[in-house]
């Protein structure tokens, strides 16, 4: 991610912290807590009263990525650690790449939007370091694009919506909407 924001510093993660929290603490259960080695979801238990959505050291775009998922996940899936998902470390195959891809879309769609709503430059992830070679596919491209074009059109998830608004009216006050122009593949590259 870009560490400009209409020219300044990236915003301190915990504004971001701060926003979800209010938003989500009570009414989900569910808190952001940044700063671990590894991003994960927890949810409530027997030692945690509240669910805990952890993202990676104090990025932001961590912060961003993990409540992606977090709005997407489902009931069932938001009483399971990490939702569920499997993981596949660094040194993915090409068709365990793809197979990675096809379960981002949405979330990185989201977490797009997010983004632009911070202000800050969106990079899709492709989440494996190691061979940075790869890429992301031209597919995963355009269907994070449509998948985002889908999103402004017919709307988000609830939890995203009501986290979109609260970003928008954090850092883009000026700005009513996001238009579908600032979602392009160009942008993406």
């Amino acid at each position: 991610m870009s560490s400009r924001q209409f020219g300044k510093q990236e915003p301190d993660v915990n504004v971001l912290v701060s926003v979800f929290n209010m938003l989500f603490r009570a009414s989900e259960k569910t808190e952001l807590i940044t700063g671990a080695d590894e991003p994960i979801y927890l949810p409530q238990s027997k030692t945690a009263a509240l669910n805990q959505l952890i993202s990676t050291h104090d990025y932001f775009s961590s912060a961003l990525h993990e409540i992606s998922h977090w709005c997407i996940a489902g009931e069932a899936r938001r009483k399971l650690v990490d939702f569920g998902y499997w993981y596949e470390p660094d040194g993915r195959s090409v068709a365990q790449q793809r197979s990675f891809e096809s379960v981002e879309i949405k979330p990185q769609a989201l977490e797009w939007m997010f983004t632009e709503a911070c202000g800050l430059k969106f990079r899709l992830s492709i989440d494996n370091v190691s061979q940075p070679e790869m890429g992301a596919s031209e597919a995963f491209c355009e269907n994070v694009v449509s998948q985002t074009h889908r999103y402004l059109e017919a709307g988000m998830p609830t939890r995203a919506s009501l986290f979109f608004q609260a970003l928008m009216h954090k850092f883009r006050p000026d700005c009513q909407n996001l238009p579908k122009t600032a979602f392009s593949l160009s942008r993406l590259a």
